[in-house]
């Protein structure tokens, strides 16, 4: 198995934005804040191809080059820099780099890095990422999200924790042409309060108690590419109002500085709450939601998408029995039924995390209902208003019969959607049509 990929920077957020392009290309990636840390984690695993920093506190990046070609001569090292010089070239190449790229690198300039290294993993993991779905709901989505791709247009993604908001975003950028710039997601969350205004726009030297040097903002990293804004709603209000001008003006202002930064970047908000109701309680500008709104998408939750739960989770199986040298590779009937019958509150990365488990515990070929959800974490789906509680069965009939009919009463691409033979259709068929005393569709 490849070494990953290690990335050397002390700005933390040029470490994060590096090593997400790097990741898109199918390769793993470590990383480290400085020379000594890098040294540490080479000495361990010996990674092929090292991206560092020139400029570092303590060792530099030239210091690392020798240290990494004096333990492994075969490691390509590439100095990434923003003061590229011939003097500096001139000895990288005496040190034997591989080469010197200027900030902001760019994914062309990584791709051609891994091609020539790692013998092309730069090709085919450089696609879009598929968005596994047979849902008409979600299908509307992505018709609107390639359409909206090719435009500058900002826009709004909403739906629940787990939905795959950030994977649209990232679908979106893909099909755009901005495809080949930066790609970088902030969590607005995660944000201390006091620093969300630096955080985005940067500052500068001295512009508060602590700023020992000028920090370039997210705005400024992404430049020429997509930044996407997740949790936009915990924004706090007194930096909405810089944020809206930012996204009027195309420019931004550090903290600390007069003077205005043009910036070159597409926006994506995300947002798991109903940013209308954010406005209306108070929490969030009007004026800033009708400018992020441009385009609209809502995500649908898994529990209003139940085909596509046998298709995520035979996606999902598939995945973790490779990462494992698991044997498991189909869910029984009984298993599917009741993850069928889930509700499903952390959605799509809920399901991952059962179907991970789920492979981990089984010890054969099929995984049974006893592998996934046990009682302590089974929600029930919710029930029709004035209906009685539905039974496993009744969830399994209402499933078929509804994707029988949007596949236009196609029992063997019903088969295929819900992971099963045709077999299973036809017999489930017979049955309804016994109870029912008549024809089931």
């Amino acid at each position: 198995m490849i070494a990953p990929v290690m990335v050397v920077d002390d700005e933390a957020m040029v470490r994060k934005t590096l090593a997400q392009a790097i990741e898109r290309s199918g390769a793993e990636v470590i990383t480290a804040a400085d020379g000594e840390e890098a040294l540490a984690k080479f000495r361990e695993m010996r990674n092929p191809l090292v991206f560092t920093d020139v400029k570092m506190p303590g060792m530099s990046g030239v210091a690392l080059l020798r240290s990494l070609k004096s333990l492994a001569p075969e490691t390509a090292v590439v100095l990434v820099t923003g003061f590229a010089t011939q003097e500096l070239a001139a000895e990288a190449a005496r040190e034997g780099a591989s080469r010197v790229l200027s900030k902001p690198v760019t994914f062309d300039e990584i791709r051609r890095v891994l091609s020539d290294t790692l013998g092309g993993l730069g090709g085919d993991g450089w696609q879009k990422a598929p968005v596994l779905t047979e849902s008409p709901r979600m299908e509307t989505a992505l018709t609107l999200a390639r359409r909206v791709a090719g435009t500058e247009a900002t826009v709004l993604i909403q739906g629940e924790t787990g939905t795959g908001k950030e994977l649209m975003a990232r679908f979106i950028h893909d099909a755009s042409p901005r495809a080949a710039g930066p790609f970088v997601a902030v969590n607005c969350c995660a944000l201390p309060e006091t620093l969300v205004e630096s955080e985005l726009f940067g500052h500068e030297r001295g512009a508060f108690t602590g700023a020992a040097t000028r920090r370039t903002g997210w705005f400024e990293v992404a430049a020429g590419g997509t930044l996407v804004l997740d949790e936009v709603s915990e924004i706090p209000l007194a930096v909405q109002a810089k944020l809206l001008r930012t996204l009027q003006e195309r420019v931004v202002h550090r903290v600390g500085s007069s003077q205005a930064v043009k910036v070159n970047v597409r926006v994506i908000a995300i947002s798991n709450r109903d940013l209308r109701a954010e406005v209306q309680a108070g929490r969030f500008r009007e004026d800033l939601f009708y400018r992020l709104n441009v385009v609209s998408l809502s995500l649908p939750a898994l529990r209003e998408r139940l085909g596509d739960i046998p298709l995520l989770s035979r996606h999902f199986l598939q995945k973790y029995a490779e990462a494992t040298g698991s044997p498991a590779e189909a869910l029984s009937q009984d298993a599917l039924a009741r993850l069928l019958a889930h509700a499903w509150p952390g959605n799509i990365r809920e399901l991952e995390n059962v179907i991970q488990r789920a492979v981990i515990l089984a010890n054969g070929r099929e995984i049974a209902a006893e592998h996934v959800l046990p009682e302590s974490s089974f929600v029930a789906a919710p029930r029709e208003e004035g209906a009685p509680g539905r039974t496993v069965m009744e969830h399994e009939k209402e499933l078929i019969l509804s994707t029988l009919k949007r596949l236009n009463g196609n029992r063997t691409h019903t088969a295929k959607a819900l992971g099963v033979s045709v077999r299973t259709i036809r017999n489930r068929l017979r049955e309804y049509r016994v109870l029912s005393g008549g024809t089931a569709c």
